[in-house]
């Protein structure tokens, strides 16, 4: 397996554009998030829009991301079916990984590959202590025990989701108010990591640990089989990688 990790760090790129969020991410969430993943000498960072063509992922480029970064918000129902369907396929069967970010809990491909509603209670931004709940996991790794982020949307359980593989962190709110922010779903050969954080008007994706969060997620969430094997996929009867 090469060494380079290919990172696709996809966002809508509407609420940036003019508004009250482009106060917060003038270049976008998904150039915020590129700019610090950079830095790292193992990743190399492509970024797509849904108003770019083929909505920011033909196949050459599907086929070529090993971990899939994901921000929707308000344009959900604009991603294609048949995209949805690729993504789907290329964790399932590729074994490519998938971070859903903040609102991707409604995403078309988080609901398809995960298999739930992603419904959730949600509120005013307010304090929000995210808590390490598994510091031996590799996603938790680098983060303290408990972190502040001064102003986050909220989102409170009742989350419907099934229950996560993993649940590597956890989220109170100033109102008292409970999350599982931070879980991992195993789905067919990929690996999938939603994380909360990310509301357009917070800067959370300018908190470190919030990014060394994402950064540690993109590395457990790469491919973890040979590219060499070809068995079939039992959900398409093609060959993992498309060979």
């Amino acid at each position: 397996m090469e060494n380079i990790i290919r990172v696709t760090v996809w966002n809508e790129y509407r609420h940036e554009r003019d508004g009250e969020a482009k106060e917060f991410y003038p270049n976008g969430i998904q150039e915020t998030i590129r700019e610090f993943l950079a830095v790292n000498k193992d990743m190399k960072i492509t970024t797509a829009v849904l108003d770019d063509p083929e909505q920011g992922l033909p196949d050459t480029l599907l086929e070529n991301t090993d971990v899939l970064i994901w921000w929707g918000h308000m344009h959900h129902q604009e991603v294609n079916d048949a995209l949805v369907e690729k993504i789907r396929e290329r964790v399932y069967c590729g074994g490519m990984g998938f971070i859903g970010l903040h609102s991707a809990h409604h995403s078309k491909p988080f609901r398809a590959i995960v298999g739930c509603t992603g419904n959730l209670k949600w509120g005013d931004n307010q304090k929000e202590v995210i808590w390490n709940l598994a510091p031996s996991h590799p996603i938790a790794q680098g983060v303290p025990e408990s972190f502040e982020l001064e102003s986050e949307e909220l989102y409170s359980e009742p989350f419907f989701i099934p229950q996560p593989d993993e649940l590597v962190f956890g989220s109170w709110y100033e109102h008292g108010n409970i999350f599982r922010s931070g879980c991992t779903f195993y789905r067919g050969m990929g690996r999938v990591f939603y994380f909360q954080p990310g509301h357009e008007v917070c800067r959370s994706f300018y908190n470190p640990h919030c990014q060394q969060i994402i950064t540690n997620a993109v590395r457990w969430a790469r491919p973890h089989m040979d590219t060499d094997v070809v068995n079939a996929c039992p959900y398409t009867g093609k060959g993992f990688y498309n060979e």
